[in-house]
């Protein structure tokens, strides 16, 4: 018997850091959930806001290319805008490999627990990405 969930498509939110760098957003616990342990890569980077309900934010890692601080201070800034301290100043949030990205056993959806962590300290900002927003429906390979 298949599942609902299995039935539906994950909803997330892509942006563009220059023309080179995607970062994708769950909109979810689901789709926070799908994105965290389904759709990243082992090598992208994984972001979430420390302490407060948010998306999970993923940016997708360039084959052979490291991002550099900016482009990682603009991938924290937008999942500390898609968190309950969006109008709040200053916000941390953690970052990590999503290799270090798990779901402890019996958590809930959209719980996930990370090792080595750095915590980087932004405003919350989309003003940094290149165009709006899109609605992207991906299914986890």
């Amino acid at each position: 018997m298949t599942s609902l969930r299995s039935q539906q498509k994950t909803r997330l939110l892509e942006y563009r850091i220059g023309e080179q760098w995607r970062v994708l957003v769950g909109r979810s616990d689901a789709d926070n959930e799908e994105l965290s342990l389904q759709i990243a890569r082992p090598e992208d980077w994984w972001f979430h806001v420390r302490g407060v309900p948010g998306s999970h934010v993923v940016l997708q890692a360039l084959a052979g290319d490291a991002p550099g601080r900016a482009v990682l201070e603009q991938a924290a800034a937008i999942a500390a805008y898609h968190s309950k301290a969006r109008g709040g100043g200053v916000v941390a949030v953690s970052c990590t490999r999503a290799a270090d990205v798990s779901k402890p056993r019996g958590s809930k959806l959209g719980t996930v627990a990370i090792r080595k962590e750095t915590v980087m300290k932004v405003r919350p900002s989309i003003a940094a990405t290149t165009g709006s927003a899109a609605v992207v429906r991906m299914t986890a390979p």
